[in-house]
């Protein structure tokens, strides 16, 4: 079994903007929230702890981590989806400017390529690969990796074979079980 959690709220998710591979903390909402993950993964069994290494997902695997007495492993294929020429940007500004792309994103078509970035394909192939490999180490199991709605997403499309899957809402500190 494999749980994923998103990361905690950092100032860019409260200002809808996009973060992408940007070392963005978490505020003090969303270090609130990794203690109540925290909570809600101290009452399920976890063997393991990967996490990707972004800032606000390495910060709230550290706060689940203390708790249940786990190390964060970090794993680059559990990283967000590079989001490329819209890092840094609101997503106002984003849809106002391309609303057909940014229509793609909320979705998350598998054919979308971020401009100068990521396709949701790659980020897939990478998230797949990852959790394969979390599967193949049974002693391992069951594991939480803390990540990225994005990787969230992408893994509930591939489990369900249905990729509008990929457009669910993912909020911050959500656990999911696949």
């Amino acid at each position: 079994m494999i749980h994923l959690a998103r990361h905690g709220q950092t100032a860019y998710n409260a200002e809808d903007r996009f973060q992408g591979h940007l070392p963005v903390p978490l505020d003090d909402t969303g270090r609130e929230q990794a203690r109540a993950l925290a909570e809600r993964v101290a009452a399920v069994e976890v063997r393991s702890l990967v996490c990707s290494p972004l800032a606000r997902a390495r910060e709230t695997a550290d706060i689940v981590g203390g708790r249940i007495g786990l190390a964060p492993e970090e794993d680059a294929r559990f990283a967000e989806t590079d989001t490329g020429d819209w890092t840094g940007r609101s997503f106002a500004e984003v849809e106002a400017e391309d609303p057909d792309g940014f229509h793609r994103f909320q979705v998350s078509d598998p054919a979308f390529r971020y401009p100068g970035g990521e396709s949701f394909a790659e980020q897939s192939d990478r998230v797949q690969a990852g959790l394969r490999d979390l599967r193949a180490r049974p002693e391992r199991l069951p594991a939480l990796v803390v990540c990225h709605r994005g990787v969230i997403r992408l893994a509930l499309a591939a489990i369900t074979g249905d990729h509008t899957a990929g457009g669910r809402e993912i909020g911050n500190a959500t656990l999911v079980t696949l």
